[in-house]
């Protein structure tokens, strides 16, 4: 490298330092994806939260209640899949919400939203892990008599799927739609027999007595439905995770729309089928507290001579998610490491052209943090242990929400700040529907502040992000890397397409002043 040439220069607050080819060369990552490849990680990333988690908002708002905040998170969905859909065909690298609110908000917005969606998608990790340990370890007692620790549970769960998701996009993508037609496939077997078997009962979805006052429709009140929204949030946490795979996507400026599109149908009907036909053969009352919902309805049809079999149809669910979940952190995690903004080595990639340092880094932190919460239960299982597992989902969807809130305000930021900006697809709700979903997620963040059971989740979240910022405030702020979401955000949309233009199109301009 010839000496002339500047190896740093500070551009919107922040100091870039001068990668080169071979920083880039270490961190590629391979085409592997179709639309239906993407179809396959956005449903196998969400599909667990039909076999539970969603059910313990009918505890709070009832059945009616439930059934609102699910119409209202479809709407907010929509709003939101279209607005990132729109982002995320313009700015076809790996980057998704971080990159979004990097060239709308600067640095700063970068990194909040980006570790906003790292949260999300290590905590919804770590409670799939959770459960799938939970499922697994029934099932090998049942069958085999073995009965594991949970804590061995979940190395081996955390190693395989690491293996996984390290061999290779297409291994990937191939295993996401398997797995999401199988759980599908479980969810209409379970419908067919829950309609033809009788067990179903429409009373049954009104089973919850009302408070004073109130209806059998919604027998604890309005209110009670904000409280409900983070639990039917669950029906499609995940399906965002889709421009995470934008330099893994053929064509991701089409196909990743399209793949949102079908999947959020997809998603809907699955989710309808769970919430009516699972509440109407257990009642309202028992759904609202079961800790396996999906599979309790199984058992009500069938009776309990099939259990282990029945819990290997949830497991498979939530296998499922695990795999797209993970793919999630270890892309969001190479991403913001690509750029500088966590430490640089997360985001190196072997020869199988796959972020492995970010998959065992996440895994580790998700790791230590389910075991930490095992002894917690272990020395107070009344207290701290009854609400370990909460405490981590709660820490995944209020991620989620922040994370949304940030890409839409993002989205509106970029529709006035880049007017020119090549939009391959635009959203068929534009502002107002941004908006709207801005509106709905606000709510879903105002219903965290104002239970008190999701205190513990705000105050772990507030721990992590006051270590990130300031160690960004600090350190890595001042050794970010032109990479191709910085690029994009530094070019004003003219810049940024590593498809078309390679990875390091716009050093020899910044460090050399032309721009």
């Amino acid at each position: 490298m010839s000496e002339h040439k500047s190896e740093s220069r500070k551009v919107a607050g922040a100091t870039y330092t001068r990668a080169g080819s071979e920083y880039f060369e270490k961190r590629t990552l391979k085409r592997s994806a179709g639309v239906w490849g993407l179809w396959g990680l956005a449903v196998a990333a969400v599909i667990s939260g039909d076999f539970s988690g969603w059910n313990f908002g009918i505890d709070f708002a009832g059945f009616g209640g439930m059934l609102i905040a699910f119409v209202i998170l479809v709407v907010m969905y929509y709003g939101m899949i279209f607005s990132i859909g729109e982002m995320a065909s313009a700015m076809p690298h790996t980057g998704g919400a971080y990159s979004f609110a990097r060239s709308a908000m600067g640095p700063w917005g970068g990194l909040v939203t980006g570790a906003a969606e790292t949260i999300e998608y290590v905590a919804t990790t770590a409670v799939i892990v959770y459960f799938s340990a939970s499922y697994a370890n029934g099932i090998t007692s049942e069958l085999l008599g073995l009965e594991l620790p949970g804590w061995l549970w979940y190395l081996i769960l955390y190693i395989a799927f690491i293996a996984l998701n390290s061999a290779g996009a297409a291994i990937s993508f191939r295993f996401a739609i398997i797995v999401s037609v199988i759980s599908i496939a479980i969810i209409l077997i379970f419908s067919a027999m829950a309609i033809f078997s009788g067990a179903f009962s429409w009373a049954a979805l009104w089973d919850i007595a009302p408070d004073p006052g109130q209806t059998a429709f919604l027998p604890h009140g309005v209110l009670p439905i904000l409280f409900a929204l983070p639990f039917a949030m669950w029906f499609f946490l995940g399906i965002e995770e889709l421009p995470l795979a934008a330099e893994e996507s053929h064509n991701p400026t089409q196909d990743i729309p399209k793949a949102g599109f079908w999947a959020r149908g997809t998603l809907i009907v699955t989710g309808l089928l769970v919430l009516f036909l699972n509440t109407g053969i257990l009642g309202a009352e028992a759904t609202g507290v079961a800790g396996e919902p999906l599979l309790d309805g199984f058992r009500a049809i069938v009776g309990d001579q099939l259990a282990a079999v029945l819990a290997l149809f949830a497991l498979i669910g939530l296998l499922a998610s695990l795999q797209g979940i993970m793919f999630a952190y270890g892309r969001n995690m190479y991403s913001l490491s690509r750029a500088g903004y966590y430490p640089r080595f997360l985001s190196l990639t072997g020869k199988r052209q796959t972020p492995w340092v970010a998959l065992v880094v996440g895994a580790a932190i998700g790791f230590i943090a389910l075991i930490v919460l095992d002894v917690l239960a272990s020395l107070d299982a009344e207290g701290a242990g009854s609400v370990a597992g909460a405490i981590v989902l709660n820490i995944a969807v209020w991620g989620a929400v922040l994370a949304y809130a940030l890409q839409l305000i993002s989205f509106m930021i970029l529709r006035k700040k880049y007017p020119n900006a090549d939009r391959p697809y635009r959203s068929p709700w534009g502002i107002p529907g941004a908006v709207v979903a801005l509106v709905i997620s606000a709510l879903i963040f105002l219903g965290f502040l104002l239970n008190p059971t999701f205190g513990p989740a705000i105050i772990a979240i507030a721990i992590v992000y006051a270590i990130i910022l300031l160690g960004f405030g600090l350190f890595f702020r001042h050794r970010l890397v032109l990479s191709p979401e910085e690029e994009y955000a530094l070019s004003g949309g003219t810049h940024g397409d590593p498809q078309a233009e390679g990875y390091d199109a716009m050093e020899d301009e910044v460090f050399d002043g032309r721009r």
